[in-house]
């Protein structure tokens, strides 16, 4: 059963994937029991540091409570059996079998399964066959990670807790799994603040290097995330589109300057000398990758210094760069922000999610949190006409084992 450390929440959902697990494969009498684990992987939102990955740049992420948890039985064979608690789907599998060219629909949550599965594999490391229920509270359609806190859980669970694999590692390994087994083209910041968050702590990422440290928050911070419940058509193309405007930005002026590898290489001085070369597009691009590199270290100066006026600007700065810039975000986005910060104890506000305009992140003050939901509940709907969901999360720790019997 669970320690002091769990919330009446936690047993609560402890006790009913255990009883899933039992109900989904029940043991057969007589059987020696085979005991059940739990392992659980978080979600993550960046504070700061929106397209700054693909361009080797600088990000500022946190785990999560908004998690993954994985109930199962290790078995003594190949085969991995899992069933989502959301909606019944099963995923069924041999390890053995498991090959990119053999996988099915893409977008498929069993896929991820497969993949990491597939990705440890590859890796030489020893995984076990399962069987095992997914219940999972981060949205899926959103910007909290939902997609790595399922490969790290998978991972945990398939390793027997991957309590020897450095976990850095474990992130590479489940980004490979999304890139070369799924077939996105994400970045690691997502697995990699699941795989090493820090309770009441950022992640200060170098994307190049991937060398990284933790970043205090302020006592009384909190961490808000709103749904705007706006999903733009087109998004992924969206996205693909930047990303390759970048790449082309880089291009035109690495034949002038073959230093500058990508944007992550380019200074405003730089930018201001070759700006002749570039469309203005593309020029209005780089210098917002420039700008989010610096407020990314900004942030992180002043959540350890406790400057709250700093995050406040280094926020707006990043939403009107999104905007401005990048051309991105939507009505809605812009909406949400400036219902957040007409509430007194908002610090700071901005659109995250790759600036789809469908989510925003704030910091708040901890007792201006119910005031920042009611104010949203009451105003936000009657100027869009659409229901924001607002989520207060807690930042938290690594992935890791919840319980064993």
């Amino acid at each position: 059963m669970p320690g002091p450390s769990f919330n009446p929440d936690d047993v609560r959902r402890l006790r009913q994937l255990r009883a899933a697990v039992d109900t989904a494969y029940p043991e057969a009498p007589g059987a020696p029991p085979r005991g059940i684990e739990v392992v659980r992987a978080p979600g993550c939102v960046k504070l700061m540091g929106d397209d700054t990955e693909y361009n080797d740049g600088f990000v500022l992420p946190v785990a999560v409570g908004l998690d993954t948890w994985l109930a199962y039985r290790r078995r003594t064979d190949g085969l991995v059996r899992v069933v989502s608690a959301q909606d019944a789907a099963v995923c069924s599998f041999w390890i053995d079998d498991v090959a990119p060219e053999l996988r099915g629909r893409f977008g498929s949550w069993f896929q991820r399964v497969e993949g990491i599965a597939w990705s440890l594999r590859e890796a030489g490391l020893e995984v076990h066959g399962l069987d095992g229920v997914v219940d999972s509270t981060v949205p899926a359609d959103g910007c909290l990670g939902s997609s790595s806190a399922l490969e790290l859980a998978a991972a945990l669970a398939l390793l027997g807790g991957a309590r020897a694999l450095e976990r850095p590692s474990l992130a590479a390994l489940a980004q490979r799994a999304e890139h070369d087994y799924v077939g996105g083209d994400g970045g690691i910041v997502d697995q990699y603040a699941g795989a090493v968050g820090c309770a009441g702590r950022a992640i200060l990422l170098d994307c190049r290097s991937l060398e990284s440290r933790y970043v205090a928050l302020p006592y009384g911070l909190s961490l808000v995330v709103c749904d705007t419940g706006w999903r733009p058509a087109g998004r992924p193309a969206l996205v693909a589109e930047r990303r390759a405007e970048c790449g082309r930005a880089v291009a035109l002026i690495a034949e002038r300057v073959p230093s500058i590898a990508s944007l992550r290489d380019l200074d405003r001085a730089t930018l201001h000398r070759q700006s002749h070369l570039l469309p203005d597009a593309l020029a209005r691009r780089a210098e917002h990758v420039i700008g989010e590199n610096e407020r990314v270290l900004a942030t992180a100066g002043a959540l350890e210094a406790g400057d709250l006026d700093t995050l406040g600007r280094s926020f707006a700065a990043s939403h009107e760069s999104l905007r401005s810039l990048y051309e991105v975000g939507s009505p809605a986005a812009d909406a949400l922000i400036e219902i957040a910060l007409s509430v007194r104890g908002v610090i700071a506000a901005r659109m995250t999610d790759a600036g789809s305009g469908g989510w925003t992140v704030n910091l708040v003050l901890e007792e201006a949190v119910p005031a920042l939901q009611a104010t949203v509940a009451r105003e936000y709907p009657a100027r869009t006409g659409l229901d924001a969901r607002v989520y207060p999360i807690g930042v938290v720790d690594a992935a890791g084992l919840v319980v064993t019997d």
